[in-house]
């Protein structure tokens, strides 16, 4: 495996085979490069999807696999969404997840749109795909779980990386965190 340099924050989420961004959790993906290239935010993150060349409709399987792999391979971190249909992703989401934890020892930013705040991950459980269910009962996956909000997010971003892990496979913030943020009073 080539020693890369790793600074950017993989994104994955459940495209449920739309090509409409709207009609899937690639909203989510689009929201959070708008928060990124916003100056009256710091809302901040390598998004590793832009270090190689797009991916085409029409490219084969094995060359999608291969820059994903790249992709993860320079990622610090993973960011997550877990929407309502992300556990029945049978395809790509679940290799993100197993190669990401299993190859590359990344940690995971599980972030849930709807949710204020997020203090019970177990209690999600049933929205997770089998692939980060597995790898958290199994001990590998380190994963910590927030809402689908800004300042959550950029936090787990800059805190938790290769070098950072969560403590564990659901690992949340405290509600002096959320506090802080404004999330709740």
């Amino acid at each position: 495996m080539t020693d890369y340099k790793r600074t950017g924050t993989y994104v994955a989420f459940h495209a449920e085979g739309k090509k409409e961004p709207t009609e899937s959790d690639m909203k989510y993906y689009r929201l959070l490069q708008a928060w990124r290239v916003h100056d009256d935010n710091d809302f901040t993150f390598v998004d590793s999807h832009e270090k190689n060349a797009a991916l085409r409709n029409q490219s084969i399987r094995a060359t999608v696999m291969r820059r994903l792999k790249e992709r993860l391979l320079r990622s610090k971190n993973m960011i997550l969404i877990v929407g309502r249909t992300t556990r029945f992703d049978t395809d790509w989401v679940p290799f993100e997840i197993a190669y990401a934890v299993d190859k590359c020892v990344i940690p995971i930013i599980a972030a849930y749109p709807g949710f204020q705040v997020i203090m019970a991950p177990e209690e999600l459980r049933p929205l997770w795909p089998a692939a980060l269910t597995a790898r958290i009962l199994a001990g590998t996956a380190r994963v910590i779980h927030v809402p689908f909000k800004q300042q959550p997010l950029q936090d787990a971003v800059a805190q938790f990386t290769h070098l950072n892990y969560p403590t564990c496979g659901v690992s949340y913030y405290d509600s002096d965190s959320y506090a802080a943020w404004g999330l709740v009073s």
